[in-house]
């Protein structure tokens, strides 16, 4: 069996500015997403009831079908 250490130590402040651009991207990536419209909508079904989801015809766990299904079929 291996056993690996590593020691960031100085080295911390060079990973942190390595990794810097690639959390923006990931960043602006959720919010791009997150502002999507249908996004939106599956945030808002997410937040209804049982109940509210029920009267609507909709599954709780067919929410993304419902918002998505004129761009896939499942």
């Amino acid at each position: 069996m291996a056993h690996t250490a590593l020691h960031i130590g100085d080295s911390s402040a060079l990973l942190h500015k390595f990794a810097a651009p690639f959390n923006a991207i990931g960043k602006a990536m959720i919010r791009l997403a997150e502002s999507n419209s249908r996004m939106q909508e599956v945030n808002y079904l997410n937040g209804l009831t049982d109940a509210e989801l029920n009267k609507r015809g909709i599954k709780r766990s067919e929410i993304a079908h419902h918002v998505f299904k004129d761009v896939y079929y499942v």
